[in-house]
């Protein structure tokens, strides 16, 4: 898929809640904690691909196995994408994709560095232009390259991460 970044849209939250809802009554019973949106769709005034990223909390990737068929008898594609940290999902499918649906252990080590993440961008502009600046530097010149697109973030992504912990 070609890296395509649009303004921010009011209406994300919105997709997130209906989406939310939807994921709660056919999984809800494997639900730990909370499900939480995240990526750059959840930060008021990002730039983002837009597809809505959702984290939801399981109690562990072995409990939570048997959600994978409710979900891909519901609409929504399972691929083995970091299948030691989580189980990810996109609707409707591969080539077209509103959604991400990521099943990660609650308080896991990946849930809370997205978390802190996303916190750190929704409160602070400053940073959040500084983000907007890497992902059109990077999607400029990695158009057609999810995976180098993606990986290039990183270094910012730690950054304010490892800022984050002191």
């Amino acid at each position: 898929m070609k890296i395509e970044l649009f303004e921010y849209d009011e209406t994300w939250p919105l997709k997130f809640k209906s989406e939310q809802e939807l994921l709660q009554s056919l999984i809800g019973a494997y639900l730990i904690g909370s499900i939480e949106h995240v990526g750059s769709t959840s930060v008021p005034g990002m730039i983002a691909k837009p597809i809505i990223d959702i984290m939801f909390g399981v109690e562990s990737l072995e409990k939570s196995k048997t959600a994978i068929e409710i979900l891909s008898n519901n609409g929504y594609c399972f691929y083995p994408y970091k299948p030691d940290i989580m189980h990810w999902f996109c609707k409707p499918k591969p080539e077209f994709r509103t959604h991400h649906i990521h099943l990660v252990p609650y308080n896991s080590e990946l849930w809370q560095e997205r978390i802190k993440f996303r916190d750190a961008l929704r409160n602070s502009e400053d940073l959040a232009r500084k983000y907007i600046k890497v992902k059109k530097s990077l999607a400029e010149s990695n158009s057609a390259d999810r995976e180098v697109y993606t990986g290039g973030k990183w270094p910012f992504i730690k950054s304010v991460l490892d800022a984050e912990h002191c």
